[in-house]
């Protein structure tokens, strides 16, 4: 999945970027609100980690924009801004959780997961669609009871299709969200990956709907 972290501060902003890619994400940056609204507005992310001390606009005046604009991605706040009333304009701006800082970065990647899980209906790390279990926590997967070994890749394509369960996803979607914004990956990289995994959990796991994408099967296939 892709995220956005606003922050700036760039040592953190890179702190923050590498701790969740290590857990499995894309992340793009943002360095001042400005940039930040942009972004925000014309990308597809899945989630937001914003600061709100940002040059150019500050980040409770991005978040409420966001939010009129109906940018409905979950939000993430981390400020050293602790006081009740700053985590109370936060929330009642439209931010879904607020984590004062200092912070342990396991701390914000643990709640940037909760957050994900949470928009979409899921209260377990453990997101079940037919016969496939996938470990958000772990980054694992069982097929039938079965461990199932998975690169990264495979992890967030699986990850991304059991997040929106039931919804065909289209490839150049799909690779927005496994790839970032490189323009190098296509969708015959989307398609060599689903012949990948269906090798290794079986053809009629992940299926294709012409003309709108790829959905995980949900009758236990």
């Amino acid at each position: 999945m892709r995220l956005l972290v606003v922050e700036d501060d760039i040592d953190v902003a890179q702190d923050l970027a590498r701790a969740l890619q290590g857990a499995g994400f894309i992340v793009d940056t943002a360095g001042d609100g400005e940039t930040a609204w942009f972004k925000g507005s014309t990308e597809d992310y899945a989630a937001v980690v914003l600061d709100l001390g940002l040059p150019k606009l500050d980040g409770l005046s991005v978040l409420k924009r966001w939010r009129s604009a109906q940018r409905d991605f979950p939000v993430l706040i981390v400020s050293a801004r602790s006081d009740w009333t700053e985590k109370v304009d936060g929330i009642e701006a439209g931010a879904d959780d607020y984590l004062g800082k200092p912070f342990q970065i396991p701390e914000l990647v643990a709640r940037v997961r909760a957050l994900l899980r949470r928009a979409a209906g899921h209260a377990s790390p453990a997101i079940e669609v037919g016969k496939l279990v996938l470990d958000t926590s772990r980054m694992s997967a069982t097929w039938a009871g079965r461990p199932v070994r998975l690169s990264q890749l495979e992890f967030r394509f699986l990850h991304y299709l059991a997040h929106h369960a039931g919804c065909p996803i289209s490839a150049g979607e799909l690779a927005e969200h496994l790839y970032g914004a490189s323009d190098t990956n296509d969708s015959n990289a989307i398609e060599a990956l689903v012949v990948r995994l269906r090798r290794k959990i079986g053809p009629d796991v992940i299926e294709t709907r012409r003309g709108f994408g790829y959905a995980l099967a949900q009758n236990g296939a």
